[in-house]
């Protein structure tokens, strides 16, 4: 059964991965960045194994994302599974099922501050490009030629198709099987509150225990300078390259990253416009 960590790319998918991580080995291992990969994106290459001819063919994905995750849900074992792909179809084919979903977290961040990042991310040359990332319906996120190089025949994550921030969110919204919404900005603001609803509704659905001080061991070890630290020291794999072949920090600016501070009021006022509903519903307006 998989466990999916849902997110518009951006939004805190990379921290919330590894605090589940240090919530369940932290005690035990000495966790760093590559300890992500026990987390990795679905739909991944190594997901398809005899399904797929061609890994780029969106309609082939599609037509096989409940057939893949059947063939690796017959061992009953339990998945965890980040992805950005939106919930719902693609020329009908469903990207899940009840069958196939233990449960989902969907953690969501003020798009305000998701397109800083985003701009970073994907080397886009200025905001108004981001916002047109941000606001595109048909987003379609794929490996950019310097990624492609880089995994060359290793296994890789597959094209996803994500949408706007606004159709992303409202798809796993839609989620009626064990489904909790967490705001990045919780997580900021109060992470213990924040992370103790994550701590309690894994928990639940996996008949775990765990203490307050593994809570809060958890909370230490995957803090945002933590992090920074790790890939300040390490690397990170999951970073993005620049055309020159340089590669983007991938742990940017996290908690400092003030939308107030950074973005043009024209640029402010689209957003807000644009998916005025929504935020005004999850609070940011």
């Amino acid at each position: 059964m998989i466990f999916w960590l849902a997110s518009y790319p951006k939004s805190g998918n990379t921290w919330l991965r590894f605090f589940i991580l240090s919530l369940l080995m932290g005690g035990k291992t000495d966790l760093n960045l590559n300890h992500l990969k026990a987390i990795i994106s679905y739909p991944d290459k190594s997901h398809f194994k005899g399904l797929l001819s061609d890994t780029l063919n969106l309609e082939e994905i599609a037509k096989n994302w409940i057939s893949s995750q059947n063939k690796m849900n017959l061992d009953n074992s339990i998945r965890f599974f980040k992805t950005h792909n939106m919930l719902g179809r693609f020329n009908n084919y469903p990207f899940t099922n009840a069958s196939n979903t233990l449960a989902t977290i969907h953690i969501v961040r003020d798009p305000r501050n998701v397109i800083t990042s985003l701009k970073n991310h994907y080397n886009l040359n200025n905001y108004n490009e981001a916002k047109n990332f941000l606001f595109f319906n048909k987003q379609i996120l794929t490996l950019s030629k310097q990624e492609k190089e880089k995994y060359s025949n290793k296994n890789h994550p597959l094209p996803q198709i994500i949408g706007s921030w606004k159709t992303h969110y409202l798809s796993w919204k839609n989620m009626k099987k064990n489904y909790l919404l967490v705001k990045y900005e919780d997580l900021i603001t109060d992470p213990l509150n924040g992370f103790s609803k994550i701590s309690k509704f894994i928990s639940q659905n996996l008949k775990l225990k765990f203490s307050e001080e593994q809570i809060l061991n958890a909370i230490k070890l995957s803090s945002f300078n933590n992090l920074e630290k790790m890939e300040k020291t390490y690397g990170f794999t999951e970073s993005s390259t620049n055309t020159d072949g340089s590669k983007n920090k991938f742990f940017y600016l996290g908690p400092r990253n003030n939308w107030e501070t950074i973005l043009d009021k024209d640029i402010i006022d689209e957003i807000n416009r644009e998916f005025e509903i929504e935020m005004k519903e999850l609070k940011y307006l």
